[in-house]
C-alpha cells in the first residue's frame, strides 16, 4: 500500500464519519430499524477507486464505535456492520457496472445488519429489512450516484483530460 492509496483511504474514512456525525442530532436515522445512512453513497466508490475499500471500512468501524452509545446495538454493530461494509465494498469492486454495484450494499445490509438492529429494537426482521433495505438504496442510487459523479468529475480535472 502506497502513501497516495493511503491518503485516499482515509479521506474516503474521514468523509464517512463526518457524513454520519451531522445526521446524528436527526435521531436514529443513522443506525435504526428505519435507515437513511448518507454516508452509505460513497459505497459505489470501489467501482472506480480501490483505496475506497479500506476507508470504507475504517469510516464505519469508527462511526459504529461513535454511534454504540446512541443504538445500543453494542460489540455486534462495531464489528458486524463494519465486516459487513467490508464484504459489500469488496464486491463492489468486482462489478461492472453502477447497477450490479449498487447491490452489495444494499443487499448485505438489508439481510445481515437487519438481524441485531431487530433483534435489539424489537421491531419485526422484515420490517427492519424493509426499512434497512430501502434507506441503503435510497442512499446508495442517491447520494451514490452525486458521489461518484462528483469523484469522477474531480478525477478528469485533476488528469487533465477535457
Amino acid at each position: 500500500m502506497n502513501t497516495k492509496h493511503l491518503t485516499k483511504a482515509s479521506l474516503v474514512a474521514g468523509l464517512y464519519i463526518v457524513l454520519v456525525l451531522i445526521q446524528i442530532p436527526m435521531g436514529n436515522l443513522a443506525f435504526g430499524p428505519i435507515q437513511l445512512r448518507i454516508a452509505e453513497g460513497l459505497t459505489l466508490l470501489p467501482l472506480v477507486e480501490t483505496a475506497a475499500i479500506p476507508g470504507l471500512f475504517v469510516g464505519c468501524l469508527l462511526s459504529n464505535i461513535i454511534l454504540a452509545s446512541f443504538s445500543g446495538f453494542g460489540l455486534v454493530d462495531i464489528i458486524g456492520g463494519s465486516l459487513v461494509t467490508l464484504v459489500a465494498a469488496y464486491l463492489t469492486s468486482k462489478m461492472p457496472n453502477k447497477i450490479l454495484g449498487a447491490l452489495p450494499p444494499i443487499l448485505l445490509n438489508g439481510f445481515i445488519v437487519s438481524i441485531w438492529v431487530s433483534y435489539f429494537s424489537n421491531v419485526p426482521y422484515w420490517i427492519t429489512f424493509l426499512g434497512i433495505t430501502g434507506g441503503e438504496a435510497a442512499s446508495v442510487i442517491i447520494f451514490g450516484i452525486i458521489i461518484l459523479t462528483v469523484y469522477n468529475k474531480v478525477m478528469k480535472n485533476l488528469s487533465g483530460t477535457p
